[in-house]
């Protein structure tokens, strides 16, 4: 059949065949997850050479670790433990029906087609990852990468086509226009990860048609040093998963929170820890740029105005250069109590640059992280057990690492998912299965009615209405 390229053709030649066919067993499913598996095997060298070429330089042993494996990863999840989430699940019946033979379950159902909005740091792993609990519930999929990865988009819609008929998955590419397109099409389901400010617009589009979402948001991930905890441990830590894709990950660490007389000892550790990983800067394969001048000069614009607004700056892995930054290669920049009106503390970093803030009781900054807005990923770094036990209960947050940052979403058999601004839904192991699957509950009546021979059907009888009466109990 001819190859359709708009999201709203895609769906109804995906709605017309999943009406058609009903629901697919486990056997047609996992081999669709398969061909996914097999898709990213074949093309995979392509797609780390056209992220690289996306990013000006991204490492292509990183794209390989990050979008690859990590796709792979969650796609073979799905594979293997599929047969174990889509049986019925029976639930017991209500009195007095259960007494004579009535019986329920619920049924997980398919809920059609879903579209799924990916974004450019992670230009391939937010769009499969997300797919591996969607083709696992059964259904079909339109994916639209990010507009800012063009090659790494048009190589897996390239892909997409030699592995599967339209009507099972297919791809749409385009800019901001298309994007917006996509979001206000009557999906069954609809994902998209990205900012928060663009996640409003695609939740108002959706609401339109009533379609269900699962975003992922992100926001400014919170970092806990507890007074006991081993700063040069911490350091080195934060720097591997701040440096990771540049800073550009949604659960980067963009606020650490030290005890005021370990700050300087921190920013020390960051600086040997930041150095032992980059040498070197400019020039530097596995430094990954900024993505493109546009949010390079956000990045840099957050650390003018706080440095105007007396915040102290610091370098961690050497001061940058005219190279690095004509390559958009640059040090972690380590910044210092900003005030809370500043550009860094409104807005996700999503760059090189971190903020320190410094607390007298961690008490003081326990409160005010779980006074601040809810964010997708939560850190604490300590040995005191009633301390982290207070972290976990008192903040709310999408994940937690404790002892380490950036570590949750990477554990497939758990849910991975934002809570208020940093989103809603989850996807990964069965929760993403049953994220996009309908649950639907299915009543069986039993061989004998036992309502007439117990007097609840009209006309009540007194001994009836003193029975419903006793009932009512604490």
């Amino acid at each position: 059949m001819p190859r359709t390229t708009s999201a709203r053709a895609l769906l109804d030649v995906q709605r017309a065949a999943f009406l058609a066919s009903g629901p697919d067993p486990d056997a047609v499913r996992q081999a669709r997850l398969q061909r996914v598996i097999d898709l990213l095997v074949e093309h995979h060298e392509a797609l780390c050479r056209a992220m690289e070429a996306d990013f000006g330089g991204r490492s292509p042993v990183f794209s390989l670790m990050n979008d690859v494996l990590g796709s792979l990863a969650s796609l073979k999840h799905a594979r293997d433990h599929l047969p174990q989430w889509t049986p019925r699940e029976p639930r017991p019946a209500m009195a007095p029906f259960d007494a004579f033979g009535a019986g329920a379950w619920v049924q997980y159902q398919p809920k059609g087609v879903v579209g799924i909005i990916g974004t450019w740091n992670a230009p391939l792993y937010t769009l499969l990852s997300p797919l591996a609990s969607v083709l696992a519930a059964g259904n079909r999929a339109v994916l639209k990468p990010s507009e800012l990865t063009p090659r790494t988009a048009e190589v897996l819609a390239q892909a997409v086509v030699a592995f599967f008929e339209p009507q099972e998955l297919a791809v749409v590419t385009g800019g901001a226009d298309v994007g917006a397109d996509f979001a206000a099409q009557p999906w069954d389901h609809l994902v998209f990860t990205g900012s928060t400010a663009v996640g409003r617009l695609v939740m108002q589009a959706a609401a339109a048609n009533l379609v269900p979402v699962t975003l992922e948001l992100g926001g400014k991930s919170p970092v806990l040093v507890g007074r006991d905890a081993d700063i040069a441990g911490v350091a080195e830590r934060i720097a591997v998963g701040k440096s990771t894709n540049g800073g550009q990950l949604c659960v980067a660490p963009d606020v650490v929170w030290v005890h005021a007389s370990q700050a300087e000892a921190l920013v020390s550790a960051l600086d040997t820890a930041w150095r032992t990983l980059f040498p070197t800067i400019a020039g530097n394969a596995d430094v990954v740029p900024v993505i493109n001048e546009r949010h390079f000069a956000r990045v840099e614009s957050y650390i003018a105005d706080a440095a105007a607004r007396g915040a102290q700056i610091r370098m961690a892995g050497g001061w940058p250069d005219a190279r690095g930054a004509a390559e958009r290669r640059m040090p972690l920049r380590v910044v210092i109590d900003p005030p809370a009106d500043s550009l860094i503390m409104q807005h996700e970093i999503f760059g090189p640059a971190l903020v320190l803030r410094t607390y007298q009781a961690f008490e003081d900054a326990l409160a005010a992280v779980a006074a601040g807005p809810r964010p997708l990923a939560l850190y604490w770094f300590g040995s005191d057990a009633d301390e982290q036990e207070q972290v976990l209960q008192r903040t709310l947050s999408g994940g937690v690492s404790l002892g380490d940052v950036c570590m949750h979403p990477a554990v497939e058999d758990a849910p991975f998912g934002g809570v208020g601004t940093s989103g809603m839904g989850r996807y990964h192991g069965r929760e993403g299965f049953l994220e996009f699957s309908h649950a639907r509950t299915v009543y069986q009546a039993g061989a004998q009615d036992p309502r007439r021979g117990f007097g609840m059907l009209p006309p009540y009888s007194d001994a009836f209405a003193q029975m419903l009466r006793a009932a009512v109990t604490r």
